[in-house]
């Protein structure tokens, strides 16, 4: 082969092109830049548009400036680090005086590298500049103000932990032309970014990974590489500012079944109470985050909180209502009875009521055909002859005002008896509407528990996730 034919071999095959600088000084290096390579910035630097650019990129978060729970959105501050080879390009550090350089962003071609995920421009500061090296190696390094749609889950709320993805591609250039990489690892990422970040808020990085993709579409494939951020919120604030009053309600709530149910002091105060409550949900609203698919579980524990209030004082209502104007109301059912006085009253640890030794007086007419005769039943005195009083051979007046005495003494005793199972009434509501107090306090100590320990578990495990 001779000497033209190896030159040639050489262009075709584009081992490439090595600057001639006519002296070590930065105009002799721009000179054949702009001969060499910024009259060429329209085309994509390769020597065969066969050829991929590989583009290596990393990141490094410096700043969570906000999570939008209703426009499902994340804004970020990142510096964003490109770098690629123009092919064949070098020149002599010694020759030439430096070894790298920088120069115009725009006299240089650029890969339009974006990221699949904004939703608002970038209010980016400019970088005009990229660095350049004796190599051929671009190094284009810029801060980018991302706004970008991130599908957050608030059920655990304030306890929640966010995993966020930044996709990075091109977004003209098929995988064929432009192929994206990992300039760093996830944990070198991650350790950088813990390093410089300088503004979190409410939020906290604690997870980077990195992964790989190529987008398949009918037009061709594009290659991208995703970046998810796991970010987790600081439930201090909330924790002040909404569980900590809330528990303090519901306690003096609970303690509101101290008073007794006759006392109107316990249903004003219980409605105090409520209004109360209202007011601090109503000015705390601004610090809970309303999305349209999902609910917050310190929602649900508000209402549930709300609606106990209530429910205690429509109990405190019925229980006053039994205690004043139990009289009036007729036996309680033996369903009901055996229901709340039996069963209840054991699984509130009620002390079963004691039975009545109270005797009565009976007075008893002898039957026709036999001798007239009065019984007097006197209690707690036994039977002993002569207990009974037979009245015989009796004028007819004397009779007439026996007979009379016993009338009066039925309808004594007949009142007597109404009294006494009215009493007995009145005095089985008043006990039930005890045992339904004592049951509601129960459910009072057990949905306050269940709640705390509910809230405990819930941060443990969305700590663990995080970590």
């Amino acid at each position: 082969m001779n000497t033209a034919g190896f030159f040639c071999f050489l262009m075709v095959h584009g081992l490439g092109w090595t600057l001639n600088c006519s002296s070590p000084t930065p105009d002799s290096l721009f000179q054949e830049l702009q001969k060499d390579l910024f009259s060429k910035k329209l085309i994509r630097p390769v020597k065969n548009l066969r050829h991929s650019t590989n583009i290596s990129l990393s990141i490094t978060v410096v700043g969570i400036l906000g999570v939008n729970e209703k426009q499902q959105s994340l804004t970020t501050f990142i510096w964003q680090i490109l770098e690629w080879d123009i092919e064949g390009l070098s020149w002599d550090e010694q020759e030439c005086g430096i070894r790298r350089i920088s120069v115009p962003r725009d006299m240089l071609w650029s890969p339009d590298v974006h990221v699949v995920q904004f939703m608002e421009d970038s209010a980016s500061p400019q970088t005009p500049f990229v660095y350049l090296d004796n190599s051929g190696r671009v190094f284009d390094d810029r801060p980018l103000r991302l706004v970008t749609s991130c599908r957050l889950e608030i059920y655990y709320f304030p306890f929640d932990v966010q995993n966020c993805s930044l996709t990075f591609g091109s977004y003209l250039h098929f995988a064929t032309d432009i192929t994206v990489s990992a300039g760093s690892s996830a944990a070198d990422v991650l350790s950088e970014s813990t390093d410089v970040i300088y503004t979190q808020g409410e939020w906290e990085l604690v997870g980077i990974s990195i992964a790989p993709s190529v987008l398949d579409l009918d037009v061709g494939s594009y290659s991208e590489i995703t970046y998810f951020l796991t970010l987790r919120r600081s439930p201090a604030l909330y924790v002040v500012n909404l569980l900590i009053p809330s528990g303090f309600l519901i306690t003096v709530d609970l303690f509101s079944f101290l008073l007794p149910p006759t006392s109107v002091d316990r249903s004003s105060f219980k409605m105090t109470l409520i209004l109360g409550y209202t007011v601090f949900l109503l000015i705390m609203n601004d610090l809970l985050p309303s999305t349209g698919n999902a609910t917050p579980l310190i929602s649900v524990f508000f209402s549930i909180s709300l609606a106990l209030m209530v429910a205690s004082l429509l109990e405190t209502v019925f229980i006053t209502h039994l205690q004043l104007s139990s009289t009036s109301y007729r036996a309680v059912p033996h369903w009901l009875s055996v229901l709340v006085l039996h069963y209840l009253a054991v699984i509130v640890c009620f002390p079963p009521l004691k039975k009545s030794n109270r005797k009565t007086v009976s007075l008893h007419q002898a039957s026709a055909g036999m001798k007239n005769t009065i019984h007097i039943s006197v209690p707690g005195l036994q039977n002993i002859s002569g207990d009974t009083l037979t009245v015989q051979q009796c004028q007819d007046p004397v009779l007439d005002e026996l007979r009379k005495m016993n009338k009066h003494l039925g309808t004594i005793r007949l009142q007597m008896e109404k009294q006494l199972q009215s009493s007995r009434s009145s005095q089985d509501w008043q006990t039930m509407g005890v045992i339904i107090d004592r049951l509601l306090f129960g459910l009072y100590i057990l949905f306050i528990s269940v709640s705390f320990i509910t809230i405990i578990c819930i941060w443990t495990f969305s700590s663990s996730l995080a970590t």
